[in-house]
């Protein structure tokens, strides 16, 4: 079992940079490819970034690539989501997932950090 707990959202600006954070507890997290998915406001959660579990390999939405950068910190059971050139389209519940793929995501869920971007 994994506990995951995500957080690092707010309000920012279009244009601006956010970082968003996932730790985790239990399992290590070097057993899970982790991933980040978002769900705006009347919208089906989508997939945002996945990334392997030795971090050897990303993959990102196109919506998202090039702006974002997933990465993580498995000695200490971190994973974290790099945002910047903001639009307000990314506005969103964001939720850290834990061992799944780009398609279909695993079992575990943080409960979500909101990020709103404003125009």
């Amino acid at each position: 079992q994994v506990q995951l707990v995500d957080s690092g959202g707010g309000l920012v600006q279009a244009g601006g940079s956010l970082k968003l954070s996932c730790a985790a507890s239990g399992r290590t997290l070097s057993y899970y490819n982790m991933g980040w998915f978002r769900q705006a406001p009347g919208k089906e959660r989508e997939f945002v970034a996945i990334i392997s579990r030795i971090g050897d390999s990303t993959d990102y939405a196109d919506s998202v690539k090039g702006r974002f950068t997933i990465s993580r910190d498995n000695a200490n059971n971190m994973v974290y989501l790099q945002m910047s050139r903001l639009k307000p389209e990314d506005t969103a519940v964001y939720y850290c997932n834990g061992g799944g793929s780009a398609t279909i995501p695993g079992h575990y869920w943080g409960k979500g950090t909101l990020v709103t971007v404003s125009s």
